[in-house]
């Protein structure tokens, strides 16, 4: 005669399946783990070796979408000046619009360079959301090659732009180790004007390059020169001595996608073919 289960039997999980404990204190570093494993699974299943990273502001506009916001301002206009604080605003929006449009490009330029060498050797990496990141995954998308969003839990909730690669489309709940696959694949950086998160995100890949925590060589480009030394004066941090020359020699500047592009290749080309690479970097 079979034995009948108890009734509470049939409630009981597994403790991976049990989400109030993995959603716990208790249940933190599985949820940390679990956020470098899984996308070193994804990434290896498809093949992902080197990336090109893409920083820069959430809040500038595709030049279209800041024509279209100052027009609609214009047009509004009647002589009264009520809307002369958002003219202008929709205007500065328009000239930064341009940042924008040459992400889209560059990423392009990128993505096609990149076809030449081997299918997703390497891949333009965003943060995943809007503004610059969004242009820089466009642009991979244009030149018809796959790109990565690393999207990030938010307060004000971050949605992942439609540019992202479906099978490389990630969301992460700790800034830590999203920034670790920033960094871990990253062989070069370009950022681009933005505010808070685009200067934590430089400075922290600048520290691990300074302090030689990368293991690997990553060139890095500032996208927008009259932006970044009004910024940021890094001739101070060399006059007053808390850096370098050599420190300073980290970081180029570039201002058309030309430019930017052919830094990259030249430094890639060169990095690439001194490691000879032939294993998988995140073995």
């Amino acid at each position: 005669m079979a034995v009948r289960k108890h009734e509470s039997e049939k409630t009981l999980l597994m403790a991976y399946q049990n989400r109030k404990f993995l959603e716990s204190g208790d249940g933190r570093v599985l949820r940390i783990l679990s956020e470098y494993l899984e996308p070193q699974a994804r990434f290896r299943r498809a093949g992902v070796h080197h990336t090109v990273v893409f920083f820069g502001s959430a809040r500038v506009q595709s030049r279209a979408d800041a024509l279209k916001a100052v027009r609609d301002l214009e047009s509004k206009e009647d002589g009264s000046g009520r809307f002369a604080a958002a003219l202008k605003k929709a205007r500065t929006e328009l000239e930064m619009s341009q940042y924008y449009e040459d992400a889209r490009e560059l990423s392009r330029l990128v993505t096609t360079w990149a076809h030449s060498l081997r299918p997703l050797f390497l891949v333009v990496c965003s943060g995943g959301g809007p503004g610059i990141m969004e242009a820089a995954n466009r642009g991979a998308s244009e030149a018809g090659g796959k790109s990565i969003g690393l999207n990030i839990m938010l307060p004000a909730e971050q949605q992942p732009n439609p540019y992202i690669s479906p099978q490389l489309g990630f969301l992460f709940r700790y800034f830590f180790m999203r920034k670790l696959w920033f960094a871990q694949p990253a062989r070069a950086l370009i950022a681009f004007p933005g505010g808070f998160g685009t200067l934590d995100e430089l400075f922290e890949m600048l520290t691990l390059l300074q302090t030689h925590k990368m293991g690997h060589r990553v060139s890095i480009v500032l996208y927008g020169s009259k932006y970044w030394k009004r910024a940021i004066n890094f001739e101070y941090f060399l006059e007053m001595g808390t850096i370098s020359e050599d420190e300073l020699k980290l970081i180029r500047f570039a201002d058309t996608p030309d430019d930017a592009f052919a830094i990259i290749q030249e430094d890639l080309t060169r990095i690439l073919q001194i490691r000879h690479v032939t294993r998988h970097p995140f073995i």
